[in-house]
């Protein structure tokens, strides 16, 4: 398959001499890969289809969680003039579909066995109406906590393990006049946050019964009170130049020593590589205190869009290069994130990465594996966005937690 899809060199340069083209075959993909962990990463992917003579145009939209890339994306389609391929989130993905304006992968995807190894719970937002349209490049899980080691170290703090350890440790941290956390004040990076919260104030069945089903007792009940007094808390120990921060700008402040905690999803681990940091020496990864049983996850995923009905070679080229088990692993070994598919071997990860493989096959197991609220995963973009506006006035001190809880009813009941 993989040598039908490959536009060889020597064709490439007949049709050059003959004036039939004017460059390589290409892909133009937009993504919000901007950071340096996720640039590295995106090079392996750009290695894999050079390495087939096929061209990458690049089209990165700066913003982590692609509200911004989504955006450009729709002038895009509305112009007539949609990339190749297009990053792309959980319900996002489900929505293009619904529109039809996405390419049937179902050929790609029967050749290569997709179905036999893309977990089902990514399947769900891979495939529409029975049709793939997207090809899954990692999992995420979001309820991670980042840490410096030698500022704990030097505070006499071990990794928390529940939400008291948690506060006494960001306590100690303050006292001691370092910042306690890492935090970036954009909507969505509040919400990741609120994710990991809330999931740990109210365990698996309030974050399931609160996110997923949008069931109004849950959003309104008093164990929704107390994870957004668990937010006033966290608001209360960042500096105060947290406003617009881009995440990786907080991790730096954890890689550099500037801050002890950073609550993040495992995209974070690519910045600590990326500056040469070792996990277990240099920094820290564990489960949001109370959250040790579950994982919250989210997907990247690339979207073909339709040339006309037809999945020209270069899409299949790159769908079928996303899912390759080789790509699959030293792309996420760089990224952070986990495999995509199951059959891929932890040899190469380090301890973050094999625990994070370890943890989402014993969450997947235990029936504890949630799409992210945060990242389109849990409810539809509407929802999600109505959510963030809550959570983010909240953060910003424009409510109460009791104002909070009854605003975060009516706004997921509006947008419902």
């Amino acid at each position: 398959m993989r040598k039908l899809m490959k536009t060889t060199t020597s064709a490439l340069a007949a049709l050059a001499i003959a004036g039939s083209v004017a460059q390589a075959a290409e892909v133009e993909v937009l993504h919000w890969w901007t950071s340096g962990g996720e640039a590295a990463a995106l090079n392996v992917l750009k290695g894999d289809l050079e390495s087939q003579g096929i061209g990458w145009q690049d089209m990165p939209v700066a913003g982590g969680g692609g509200t911004e890339a989504m955006t450009v994306l729709r002038a895009r389609v509305t112009s007539g003039d949609a990339p190749t391929a297009v990053q792309a989130l959980g319900f996002d993905i489900l929505d293009w579909g619904a529109q039809g304006a996405l390419a049937d992968l179902n050929e790609v995807a029967a050749q290569e066995g997709w179905d036999d190894v893309v977990p089902a719970a990514l399947q769900a937002f891979a495939k529409y109406d029975g049709k793939w349209i997207s090809a899954p490049v990692n999992v995420h899980s979001t309820n991670w906590v980042w840490a410096n080691k030698a500022v704990l170290d030097a505070n006499g703090i071990a990794v928390p393990e529940t939400w008291e350890d948690f506060v006494a440790a960001v306590e100690t941290l303050s006292a001691a006049g370092v910042t306690p956390i890492a935090h970036g004040g954009q909507a969505w990076q509040d919400a990741t946050v609120f994710d990991a919260v809330a999931m740990s104030t109210g365990g698996p069945d309030f974050y399931k019964a609160a996110f997923i089903d949008m069931d109004e007792e849950a959003l309104g009940s008093d164990t929704m009170k107390q994870a957004f007094d668990r937010m006033a808390f966290i608001r209360a120990n960042v500096d105060d130049n947290f406003s617009g921060r881009d995440w990786n700008l907080a991790t730096a402040m954890v890689i550099n020593g500037e801050a002890g905690f950073q609550m993040m999803g495992d995209w974070a681990k690519g910045e600590f590589l990326n500056a040469d940091k070792v996990p277990g020496q240099d920094f820290l990864c564990f489960r949001f205190p109370g959250t040790q049983d579950q994982v919250t996850f989210n997907a990247d995923q690339f979207m073909m869009f339709d040339q006309g009905g037809v999945v020209s070679e270069e899409q299949a080229a790159l769908a079928s290069a996303i899912l390759s088990p080789s790509f699959q692993s030293a792309f996420n070994v760089v990224k952070g994130s986990v495999p995509a598919r199951t059959d891929v071997s932890d040899a190469d990860f380090d301890a973050c990465g094999k625990q994070g493989m370890k943890d989402l096959a014993a969450a997947a197991a235990s029936g504890n594996l949630f799409g992210s609220m945060a990242h389109g995963h849990a409810n539809p973009a509407g929802v999600k966005n109505a959510i963030y506006d809550v959570v983010t006035a909240h953060f910003n001190g424009e409510y109460d937690s009791e104002t909070a809880v009854e605003e975060l009813v009516d706004a997921v009941s509006i947008a419902q």
